[in-house]
């Protein structure tokens, strides 16, 4: 899962980047409320962290003009004002959680695992091509009825192939779903992760469209 936070606060951004790839996020970063916008517009994340104290605009008005393009994109608002109002405000204008600072690393991972549980549970909970079964839920995948181990970033992958089935992923959609800004990637990563792939799945089932990208095909 791709998380944009949205912080001004420097340490507060390297500790809560540091905890959330641990926890297997690929995290963005921005800090103020005119670069979330335009970050959310060129590339959608699964899920926005929200800081209200932003110094360009309110974080209020940037949930509210994301709500105005996008009513499901995940927002989870990060504040230090901790009165009811301005809880209710927040979750008025649209945020589907609300955590006070300061706060336990624990409990914001939990609230984004609710979060992932909604989304999820809001697509379809498995995807079937041919032989190969993605179990969104449980991150798991069969192929003909048999487990098969997968890599994180291999499962983010096919993910991101199976649910775009039909339709070609170029390189760059693909590395920006998993790799967070400024990793280091090496420049053959995703042909090596492409790979793993091919090797556990059968070597046709993930299509090179030369020059592009990849694709699966839908049926």
């Amino acid at each position: 899962m791709r998380i944009l936070l949205v912080e001004d606060d420097r340490s507060i951004t390297q500790a809560l980047e540091r905890a959330l790839r641990t926890q297997g996020y690929s995290v963005n970063t921005v800090a103020d409320g005119g670069s979330a916008l335009l970050a959310i517009e060129a590339d959608r994340p699964d899920f926005v962290v929200l800081d209200l104290g932003l110094p360009d605009m309110d974080g209020l008005d940037v949930l509210k003009t994301i709500r105005g393009r996008d009513v499901e994109l995940p927002v989870l608002l990060l504040t230090a004002r901790a009165g009811v109002d301005d809880k209710v405000a927040g979750l008025d204008c649209g945020a589907d959680d609300y955590l006070a600072k300061p706060f336990e690393m624990s409990e914001l991972f939990a609230r984004l695992r609710v979060m992932e549980r909604r989304l999820t549970t809001a697509r379809t909970a498995e995807i079937t091509i041919g032989a190969v079964t993605l179990d969104i839920n449980h991150n798991r995948v069969t192929v003909d009825g048999e487990a098969v181990e997968l890599a994180r970033r291999e499962f983010m992958l096919l993910k991101s192939l199976m649910e775009n089935a039909g339709r070609v992923q170029t390189r760059d959609t693909l590395e920006n779903r998993l790799y967070s800004w400024g990793e280091e990637v090496s420049s053959n990563a995703l042909e090596v992760h492409v790979h793993h792939l091919r090797k556990k799945l059968g070597a046709s089932f993930i299509k090179t469209v030369r020059g592009v990208g990849y694709r699966i095909d839908s049926a």
